[in-house]
């Protein structure tokens, strides 16, 4: 069976073809590495971690490259390297930040199960290949210097504007673009800035400076999966200005009509009901979250809701996460792990239905009930979900629920009060809530027997 995704280029689902039978080349738009990652920046990482042991396992875990850059030459950079490390050279202070960063970004990463792609690239260890293209750009008039700028002229690309399907019009009108006397249309962006004697810089055609933000993706894309690859990746926040740009100076360089066949966005994430930023106050640190729940059970959560779609970031969600990880830990430790199982084809079919999570995890939830052990630890096993160190996390932090034979009794009783009021949601709070503690309820005909899940 074919994977089919939606793709953000043709607005639909469509079947996915790799350009290369032998290879499936993805790369996805990485951290600014300026301060540690947020509960928002964890959504692609997974997101794109299961998309890519998706099609490991669809193509060969050989066949597939992942490319997931860092940002490390960046204004806010600038801005927080001076501010921490004044006494610093601020190479040497930009340093400090961004390597730091970087190992947080990484270990988070690891933490909430996901596989290391298949290179990291830096940003300022391409700044030849960037220059490279921006000569480039120059040359067939797709870019123009001004006050020592040298700026991309969208004008030279006539799809501009494709992706986010849009036209230049109704892009200036809804954005906030960047007003400056050195471009010659608002929407025009910048590929190379001069620096200040306190901002990173290298020697260039132009002057000492910096590369601006879009053409570093260029760069990295094209030097390790080619002009044209298979899947582009990233939060909707990036659809435009920054992929719109992306694919406007590669096609311009390269003189093609695509940059990558598949453009795939994953979206947004609120905390609370309310959009996430610094000046509400309400910014998530993921080390903050994982001190408090293990990654899976973040990973668990992210997955419950499909990934274009956004999500209400709840600390009840966190908690129902937690809660069905800790009755499926009680099953599964009933079962020999070592029993190796396909993935389920129920689960594996929703998957290839563009990353269908919650149907799957419907079927992971199918399974419990249905006592079928081996297939939810193959179906977990799959998702990234790891039940054993979860296991260590709740040995270690927690204690485990206890409940009286007493207790259970009245619980069971309360359950069966509300089935007659037909209030059905506390019936299987009640129900979720005895699994979470190792009991196991069987409606009879003559009443509700219970055993304990050993």
């Amino acid at each position: 069976m074919d994977i089919f995704l939606y793709n953000s280029l043709s607005k639909q689902k469509e079947g996915f073809m790799p350009i290369k039978s032998d290879s499936v080349c993805m790369y996805v738009c990485g951290p600014t590495v300026y301060d540690e990652p947020h509960i928002g920046n964890a959504r692609p990482v997974i997101v794109f971690d299961l998309l890519f042991r998706l099609l490991r396992h669809k193509y060969g875990s050989d066949k597939v490259k992942y490319i997931r850059n860092i940002t490390d030459v960046d204004d806010k950079i600038n801005k927080i390297a001076s501010q921490k490390y004044p006494d610093l050279d601020i190479n040497e202070a930009i340093r400090e930040v961004t390597n730091k960063i970087e190992i947080i970004f990484k270990d988070t990463s690891i933490k909430l199960g996901c596989l290391e792609p298949s290179r990291e690239p830096r940003a300022t260890e391409h700044i030849t290949e960037m220059i490279e293209i921006i000569e480039g750009l120059l040359k067939n008039n797709s870019a123009y210097v001004s006050e020592d700028h040298v700026i991309f002229n969208i004008n030279s690309y006539s799809n501009y504007g494709y992706l986010s399907n849009k036209s230049k019009e109704d892009l200036l009108a809804g954005a906030r673009i960047e007003v400056a006397t050195y471009k010659r249309n608002p929407l025009d962006f910048v590929l190379w800035k001069p620096s200040a004697l306190n901002e990173p810089s290298w020697d260039s055609p132009w002057g000492k400076g910096r590369p601006g933000w879009h053409i570093e993706c260029s760069a990295m894309s094209a030097k390790y999966l080619g002009d044209v690859f298979d899947i582009h990746g990233g939060g909707v926040d990036l659809a435009f200005p920054h992929h719109e740009n992306e694919i406007a100076q590669s096609c311009c360089y390269n003189n093609n009509d695509k940059m990558a066949n598949y453009f795939i966005h994953n979206g947004t994430l609120n905390i609370e009901g309310k959009k996430m930023s610094k000046s509400t106050g309400n910014i998530i640190l993921l080390s903050d979250t994982l001190q408090k729940y293990h990654g899976s059970v973040i990973r668990l959560n992210m997955l419950r809701t499909h990934y274009r779609q956004p999500i209400d970031w709840t600390e009840r969600s966190l908690e129902q996460a937690e809660n069905i990880m800790r009755k499926w830990l009680l099953a599964i430790e009933t079962i020999n792990k070592d029993i190796y199982e396909e993935v389920p084809k129920e689960v594996y079919e929703s998957l290839l239905d563009d990353m269908n999570t919650p149907k799957a995890i419907t079927h992971m939830h199918e399974y419990f009930n249905k006592q079928e052990y081996s297939k939810l630890c193959a179906s977990l096993d799959f998702l990234g979900i790891d039940l054993k160190t979860f296991n260590h996390h709740i040995k270690k932090d927690h204690k485990m629920p206890e409940i009286s034979e007493n207790e259970i009794e009245v619980l069971i009783e309360e359950r069966n009060l509300a089935r007659e009021n037909k209030d059905y949601k506390k019936s299987d709070e009640i129900r979720n809530k005895l699994e979470i503690m190792g009991i196991r309820l069987k409606d009879m005909e003559n009443g509700t027997a219970w055993e304990r899940i050993k």
